[in-house]
């Protein structure tokens, strides 16, 4: 989903700012959220849809239970991002990990295809993305057309007929019943800037909005920074926008993003609003915790971490193994820093899920099921970055197993109540009353055990569950749960109200 080393031209991803918002930020958060509402009003008819849940049940909460139940289930952040989109978190899958640096219209048409005759859709899988490197690039940077856009690079997506090539991909994608997914870079290409390239509707030109400032590009790069208080600034995100949208793209991952964005992000937000056409807005990656609020009033997800790839492969293809499992062990920090701010609206993205190819995805089955968890738990998107046209039986079952899905979909974002060593237990509560618990043990080696108070998931009493994982009855609980893990696996329980 991302890339933090693609041969030597591709620099670090990882960002580290801790700057807060600033004042002058929140007011223009704030501002554009309203400005977000009237373009919704205008072009969608249909006003914001509200964060909050009603806690509905009958299990007897303690006192400390309710206030951790209240925790876990509290409503998005005050100011979500207002586009019509992410009521839930995404299904899909990205080209990065496994395509990587080679993506070409026969390959996404394929994952596409793929996607749909292997059930995924069916269990609510729907977006094929196109990540970075579809673009041609010269000494200068992203090659441009007339009005400074990225050009497609038409050997990898040909035109087919009068129908420019990424439309045309669009097009199969959306004849699969899906949804279609690109990918830019914030500023604006060096080349529009040296070219004077005219901004589109406008008598404005690149080189008058443009700053000296270097953006991130880990493809060509030689993109520079927009000054946004200039004519012709905002209008030249609008005609990228309008581009994208004439092509039918249904999502937009705006990567290299930090604090120092925050204008390019708005910029982007208000852009695709403009165009009528509902597009998801992501942001890549390894966002700063102290912009949360930023993210979550401009985007519909934000990544937490740097990219979930190895880069540990052997020379050639294909890139295995994908990922490893201190790369996901990575995610249960982030997991718990973040939960406060996922809502309806906006999701933290914890990138690609590696599972779809067996061992080649770099972790053993207890370690898949455990990722499969983690994301579900924290109702993170799962996004594939696996090769669908070649899926694992025992991997494409668990993609495919509902109890866990309706996990991820219930859009709550669940809490760490417990983080002792390789052993860890996040737990919510749905809005029928029903709590879900997952115990892990993150070690790669050794096997423990996992105990939890069920006082501090906020139950009393005795209750039944069931494992979401193989289906069975847990029988009755009551005190403490315990269970004997193995290396990197999980138990994720659902305990129904009513016991």
């Amino acid at each position: 989903m991302g890339r933090a080393a693609a041969g030597a031209r591709i620099a670090s991803r990882r960002h580290t700012g801790a700057d807060a918002d600033p004042p002058a930020h929140r007011v223009s958060a704030l501002t554009h959220r309203m400005n977000g509402i009237a373009l919704m009003l205008q072009h969608h008819g249909r006003s914001r849809r509200p964060s909050g849940r009603v806690l509905l049940g009958t299990l007897t909460l303690t006192a400390a239970g309710l206030f951790a139940a209240q925790l876990s289930v509290a409503a998005g952040p005050a100011a979500a991002e207002d586009n019509g989109l992410g009521a839930k978190p995404l299904l899909g899958w990205s080209n990065w990990s496994f395509i990587g640096t080679d993506p070409t219209a026969a390959k996404i048409d394929a994952q596409a295809d793929a996607m749909k005759s292997s059930g995924l859709s069916s269990v609510g899988f729907q977006y094929v993305n196109v990540d970075d490197f579809y673009y041609l690039c010269n000494s200068s940077g992203p090659e441009v057309d007339a009005n400074g856009r990225w050009v497609t690079d038409p050997a990898k997506f040909p035109a087919s007929g009068s129908t420019p090539g990424m439309e045309a991909v669009a097009e199969h994608v959306h004849a699969d019943g899906l949804k279609f997914g690109m990918y830019v870079t914030p500023g604006i290409p060096q080349n529009a800037v040296t070219a004077k390239s005219k901004i589109a509707g406008t008598s404005y030109t690149a080189n008058e909005i443009a700053t000296t400032t270097a953006e991130k590009n880990y493809n060509c790069r030689h993109m520079v920074g927009i000054d946004y208080s200039k004519p012709g600034a905002q209008a030249y995100i609008n005609s990228w926008a309008d581009e994208l949208a004439s092509w039918g793209v249904d999502y937009i991952k705006l990567d290299g993003v930090g604090a120092s964005d925050i204008p390019d992000v708005q910029a982007w937000s208000t852009a695709l609003k403009q165009t009528g056409r509902p597009m998801w807005l992501e942001l890549s990656n390894n966002l700063p915790i102290a912009n949360a609020k930023t993210w979550s009033s401009l985007s519909n997800g934000w990544r937490t971490n740097g990219d979930i790839e190895c880069y540990c492969w052997t020379s050639g293809k294909p890139r295995y193994p994908l990922t490893t499992w201190a790369k996901v062990t990575q995610r249960f920090n982030s997991a718990s820093a973040w939960q406060p701010y996922v809502g309806p609206g906006g999701w933290n993205d914890f990138d690609s899920l590696e599972v779809g190819n067996g061992s080649n995805d770099g972790l053993t089955v207890p370690e898949r099921q455990s990722a499969m968890t983690l994301w579900s738990m924290a109702s993170s998107p799962l996004i594939l970055g696996t090769d669908l046209t070649h899926l694992d039986s025992t991997d494409l079952a668990m993609l495919k197993n509902k109890a866990v899905l309706s996990v991820d979909q219930d859009a709550i974002a669940s809490k760490r109540i417990v983080d002792s060593g390789s052993g860890q237990v996040f737990s919510k509560r749905e809005s029928n009353g029903d709590y879900v618990i997952a115990l892990f043990n993150t070690s790669a080696t050794a096997t423990t055990t996992v105990s939890v108070k069920l006082s501090a998931v906020g139950i009393s009493g005795s209750a039944g569950g069931t494992d979401l994982w193989t289906g069975k009855a847990t029988g009755t609980l009551s005190g403490t749960y315990s269970v004997k893990l193995g290396p990197g696996a999980v138990r994720l329980i659902r305990v129904t109200a009513g016991g």
